[in-house]
């Protein structure tokens, strides 16, 4: 009972200091949000200025809208320009007031394409622009020529044009390899488990701060003299980092489930990887609180350890990015490379609990150690 007293107590100081409600609460929440939003879930938006308004330019702008690879906004040729440089649209096309006639007439146009030069999905845009705009051309192209050569109206050769079944020519494509990121995969799904691992392991080792600030309190020694054993004592700080870790990933877990809609897999291998990833923290953070002296010196390794073992582990640039090198290597001496394997195969495969025993039990047996440190060095301290 005292164990589980202990254990509340530790999770409770937390969360009476403010803060800390911004921190383990709100922040993860924004940075998935935020890291989302990089990862761009939104289609670029491509701004039309039809100044024609003929059949012929509608039918050019009905394309570009029908295309799935963008949205498209009719606007006016100055709000166009500044949509474009305001950021709001990655591209704009400007259609002049002449088209219609000139190709009725069996002229050529030229169109303005505007994008920003420091915008890659600008670039994006005009590529496909130019691409759906040059398969225009080629059917207006194709009823400039049958009307030179047996009149009618341009109109209906156009629509004739466009109708002809012409068999084509019949290009195969194969794609090597697997794709990192399923089709389909919302940029939160990308963001939110990455989000878990860093945030768990943050908020666990700097909230280890409790555990310095008990040691030169001398509420440690008081605790030891009172009737509770020693292995109480440790049970019960273990169990407090424990619930500390398992409230920030619960936390994330099930906020980017319900406000992003984040498939997070399977209910027990996700359950098993979480609930192993917050006995890591457990063990770090107690080995941290139990080692380091200081309130500042415990903060500064906390968010440097935390920090450095996210970056390698690929919670901040993706492991996929890492290639096949020494980085990669490296990065699976953290834990959390092995826990973002883990949510790779369970969020984006839809993995089963087999599929993910492996790091599951690297997980597992990195918890042992760090706990098994942590509750030696724990019980030097208290006994000392």
């Amino acid at each position: 009972m005292k164990t589980l007293v202990i254990g509340a107590l530790s999770l409770r100081r937390v969360f009476s200091d403010r803060a800390n409600i911004f921190f383990v609460v709100l922040l993860p929440f924004l940075m998935v949000f935020a890291v989302g939003l990089m990862h761009g879930d939104d289609r670029p938006l491509l701004a039309v200025a039809d100044r024609s308004e003929g059949e012929l330019s509608e039918r050019l702008a009905d394309a570009l809208a029908e295309d799935d690879r963008l949205d498209v906004v009719d606007v006016e040729e100055d709000e166009a320009l500044s949509l474009v440089e305001d950021g709001a649209a990655q591209a704009a096309l400007v259609i002049p007031d002449d088209y219609d006639s000139r190709i009725a007439e069996g002229g050529s146009v030229e169109l303005r394409l505007l994008t920003r030069d420091d915008s890659q999905a600008g670039a994006d845009v005009a590529t496909w622009t130019r691409s759906l705009v040059a398969q225009e051309s080629s059917v207006l192209s194709a009823a400039q020529v049958a009307e030179s050569a047996r009149g009618g109206d341009f109109l209906d050769l156009v629509e004739s044009t466009t109708s002809a079944d012409v068999e084509g020519v019949v290009v195969e494509t194969t794609t090597l390899g697997v794709a990192p990121f399923p089709e389909g995969l919302s940029a939160h799904s990308l963001a939110a488990p990455p989000m878990l691992l860093l945030y768990t392991f943050i908020t666990a080792l700097t909230t280890s701060l409790t555990i310095v600030q008990a040691r030169n309190s001398g509420i440690l020694r008081r605790l030891y003299a009172t009737p509770t054993s020693a292995s109480g004592l440790v049970l019960g700080e273990v169990l407090g980092r424990f619930l500390i870790s398992l409230t920030q990933a619960l936390l994330i877990l099930f906020g980017s489930a319900l406000v992003f809609r984040v498939d997070w897999g399977n209910l027990w291998a996700t359950s098993l990887v979480v609930a192993a990833f917050c006995l890591v923290s457990s063990g770090a953070a107690l080995l941290l609180g139990s080692t380091v002296r200081s309130e500042g010196g415990v903060i500064g390794v906390a968010v440097g350890v935390s920090l450095g073992a996210g970056a390698l582990g690929g919670t901040m640039v993706p492991l996929e990015a890492f290639g096949g090198g020494s980085e990669l290597t490296v990065s699976f001496l953290t834990p959390h490379a092995w826990g973002y394997t883990a949510f790779s195969e369970l969020v984006r495969e839809q993995a089963g609990l087999v599929d993910v025993l492996p790091q599951l039990g690297v997980l597992l047996a990195y918890a042992a150690v760090l706990l098994l440190l942590g509750t030696w060095r724990f019980r030097v301290v208290l006994t000392r």
